[in-house]
């Protein structure tokens, strides 16, 4: 499949519509829609969403492709370095989704605290929401013939075209082209669904038990095992000098331990005396009680 729906030139400027950038879009706005459903139900305001995402979008663009140079460059990697124009051809890929995580959750902080916001409110309600957008987001790779893991006889192993294939698997004496691969994109396409749907779940079936930031404690927890265990079907993914572990596996494993560490405390399972296990109840529900 074309990754390129149609393109055009404007002068000597060609400009390409493609599949990767429109599934991103659609995946933003349901992402967008979800998280709105689930700041209205939880007493908070719609246009805490969409007016958000002005600060959070740019900030998520420049944060995805900020951890991704950083990412290269601690694995070993000198493009960047010794090519430092091609940071701004993001048209040649290179995108990371936990730097988009990190400068936009910052920057809808920033509105947050800007236009009187519960912050955690937002946060719970855009857990499900980040794991859906990512996961349409995913079909874009498969699109793009990218995030495949190492050859498998698995039934749903898929197909590599040759100038899509990493060394050593371009190799055609060792591995033809009937080789399949693991569809790691697909893995962490179904891991976020359900992860998703988990979370929708726990938050309506056990509601005392979720109080304010939960629910993001489980994405946290969540998201990070899920890439821990995806990032062994990940071969393109920077290591650690030295080490068979890749950055983005110890960032998520120091993700999930921090998820499970937020839900002990949050559940006073573990009681710190230096942190507080966080508010009962959401601002806005404060103030209606009020009245």
């Amino acid at each position: 499949m074309d990754p390129v729906i149609f393109s055009f030139h404007i002068g000597s400027l060609e400009l390409a519509f493609r599949w990767y950038g429109l599934l991103i879009a659609l995946g933003v706005m349901l992402s967008a829609w979800i998280a709105e459903r689930e700041v209205v139900r939880r007493g908070g305001k719609a246009d805490w969403v969409w007016d958000s995402m002005l600060w959070a979008l740019p900030a998520a663009i420049v944060g995805a492709r900020f951890w991704y140079i950083i990412n290269d460059i601690l694995g070993g990697g000198r493009t960047f370095i010794d090519q430092p124009d091609r940071i701004w051809r993001i048209t040649e890929g290179g995108l990371h989704i936990f730097g988009s995580f990190v400068f936009g959750l910052a920057a809808v902080y920033i509105y947050a605290r800007r236009n009187g916001a519960d912050m955690l409110l937002i946060l719970d309600a855009v857990s499900p929401s980040l794991l859906i957008g990512q996961a349409i987001g995913r079909l874009g790779n498969f699109i793009n013939q990218e995030l495949y893991g190492p050859p498998t006889n698995l039934p749903w192993g898929i197909s590599i075209d040759m100038q899509h294939r990493l060394p050593p698997w371009n190799d055609l004496a060792l591995y033809p082209e009937t080789t399949r691969f693991h569809p790691t994109f697909a893995y962490e396409m179904l891991w976020n669904v359900l992860a998703a749907g988990l979370i929708l779940w726990m938050t309506r079936k056990f509601k005392d038990k979720f109080k304010p930031g939960a629910a993001f404690a489980s994405w946290m927890l969540l998201a990070g095992v899920g890439r821990v265990f995806i990032e062994t079907f990940r071969p393109d993914q920077p290591r650690i000098p030295g080490t068979d572990l890749s950055w983005s596996r110890l960032i998520y494993l120091l993700l999930a331990l921090g998820g499970l560490l937020w839900l002990l405390i949050r559940n006073e399972v573990i009681k710190l005396s230096f942190l507080s296990p966080g508010p009962e109840t959401y601002k806005v529900a404060k103030k209606r009680r009020k009245k």
